[in-house]
Parts: C-alpha cells; structure tokens; sequence
C-alpha cells in the first residue's frame, strides 16, 4: 500500500506536521507538484486524516491528570449509549475509551488542582448514569506519549 516516498512524507509530518510541501519536496528529494499528488492520494485513502493542534493543558493551569476505569450495571439495556451521552459533555474529560472486559470504559479527565478534580467528581462524574464501580488512577508521570507510527 505505502511505497518508500509515502513512508517518507508521513514520517516528516509526524515529526513536523506543519511542514509546507516545498519543503516537504525538498526533504524528500521530488517535486511539490508530486508531493501535493502523493499528500492527497494519502488523504483519499484515509491515511491523512489532517493536522491538529496539541495545547498542554498543563500550561493552563491544569496539574491533575485522574484515568477513571468505569464498570457499567449491564442490566440496563441502555447502559452504554445513556453513560457515554452523559459523559461526553463533562468538559473536564478528555478521553474516553470502551474496552471488552472487566472494566468497560475508561476516561481520562483533567482538573487545576485535588480540590478541583473532588468537584468535578462529586458533582459530574458520579452523577453519570449506570455506574456499577469506579477506580481512579491518578497520573503521576507519563513516560511515552508518542502517537508516531513505526514507518
């Protein structure tokens, strides 16, 4: 599927997404008109799905990182669609994730400080429907966060 200038283009925009195609042409020794052809053949295949901007939270004031794994009461047939509803809209959270197994979902919220993230729990997070039990991990350090595919 990828041939060895795709695998190129995307490992420069993985380290730098921002990267303009006649630099882009230049790295990898073609033209910007083939870079441009290649980048958008990528994009139709749903290889690219586009840019984005990344905002350290912590910068913001943000200094608690809590990952809450979440069992559902599966005895309500409506337990998973009304739970993921609820807990879209907390905007503290900033991830959720669905698994197989034990623990059914798990989500990743952010808060300024303990006192904030006891908020944020008390008052949105155990007012989400269909909660059988509830561990929360809290991040001490994360030791890789890299998103970048081996190409």
């Amino acid at each position: 599927m990828l041939d060895e200038l795709d695998r190129r283009l995307l490992r420069l925009l993985q380290a730098d997404p921002g990267r303009g195609v006649p630099d882009l042409a230049e790295a990898v020794g073609s033209t910007p008109a083939r870079v441009t052809r290649r980048l958008d053949q990528l994009r139709a295949a749903g290889v690219l799905l586009g840019s984005r901007t990344l905002i350290d939270w912590r910068a913001l004031g943000y200094a608690v990182a809590v990952s809450l794994r979440i069992t559902l009461d599966k005895t309500q047939s409506r337990a998973f669609d009304d739970f993921l509803a609820a807990a879209r809209l907390v905007p503290e959270v900033i991830e959720i994730q669905t698994f197989l197994g034990r623990v059914d979902v798990r989500l990743s919220l952010i808060a300024r400080d303990l006192a904030d993230y006891q908020r944020i729990y008390r008052e949105q997070i155990l007012e989400l429907p269909h909660i059988a039990d509830i561990e929360a991990l809290m991040t001490v350090a994360t030791v890789k966060g890299d998103e970048s595919l081996p190409l």
